[in-house]
């Protein structure tokens, strides 16, 4: 029977293993044939979208492995705006709406309100939170 999941990532991309182990148990329930519907990154978990994070060459690269999650299974990657703007993570629109230089938003990844999370939320037959 194939499962549809959501999770939802509070902790940052490097520094506590809440993403981490995320992105693990995500893998682990694509490759069991489960479907992942959706991760909603929140609070310090939208630094997983910051596309300026640079781990050493023989570290992780913990926010290209959601990008690339993301591609390969069609799963949906939705970044809380105003937790994103707070910690500076943006897109080009919110960089021009804010009057802001650049972008840093990883590709793969879309900042979004609580609502488009709600939609694939209700219809999960499970939903996991990883965080502090």
């Amino acid at each position: 029977m194939t499962l549809s999941y959501c999770l939802l990532v509070t902790g940052p991309a490097y520094g506590t293993q809440q993403a981490s182990s995320a992105y693990q148990f995500a893998e682990a329930l694509l490759a069991a044939g489960h479907r992942l519907s959706s991760v909603f990154f929140y609070r310090e978990g939208v630094l997983n979208a910051n596309r300026l994070s640079a781990p050493a060459s023989d570290e992780f690269d913990l926010v290209r492995a959601w990008s690339e999650l993301a591609q390969q299974h069609h799963v949906t990657l939705n970044v809380c705006v105003a937790a994103a703007l707070r910690r500076g993570v943006t897109d080009e629109h919110e960089a021009r709406e804010q009057g802001l230089a650049a972008a840093n938003l990883q590709p793969g990844f879309t900042l979004s309100g609580w609502a488009p999370w709600r939609k694939p939320h209700s219809a999960a037959t499970a939903w996991y939170s990883f965080k502090r």
